[in-house]
């Protein structure tokens, strides 16, 4: 706890304390006061920690928090967008090579585990395909 707690006060005092407390609309000496994890009577609250992250920038406070319970923190790249109808054609065909993969391994009543790694790569290709079509609705 005690990393987490200092990840948000260098996330604070790192990022010009001042300018950041205007863009949280906190008062600047609260902001340290509550960033401070020596300071018992003041603490971060959730809002505050969303506002540090959304104007910073800096994950140190969340890579320490996941860091505490044994996950790592990593940044996903979003992919390219295309055009609606282009990435509808490309997620369709994913889907189609997964019925057929799928199909094929059932047809002998018997899955091995090559079938099985076959599957789960046509479902990581239907994912990004997914994705892709995410992006796209976002910028169409």
């Amino acid at each position: 706890m005690d990393e987490f707690l200092r990840a948000c006060q260098s996330a604070v005092l790192d990022n010009e304390a001042k300018v950041l407390s205007g863009q949280m609309g906190v008062p600047h000496v609260s902001l340290l006061q509550r960033a401070n994890p020596d300071n018992d009577a003041h603490h971060l609250t959730i809002e505050h920690l969303f506002g540090i992250l959304l104007h910073t920038g800096d994950m140190r406070p969340l890579t320490a928090l996941a860091d505490h319970f044994g996950f790592d923190l990593v940044k996903k790249e979003a992919p390219a967008p295309e055009a609606l109808t282009a990435s509808m054609m490309h997620v369709s065909k994913e889907i189609a090579d997964l019925t057929i993969a799928v199909h094929s391994a059932l047809h002998d009543g018997h899955v091995s585990q090559i079938e099985k790694q076959a599957i789960r790569k046509e479902i990581g290709h239907v994912r990004h395909e997914l994705d892709v079509m995410e992006q796209s609705v976002k910028v169409a």
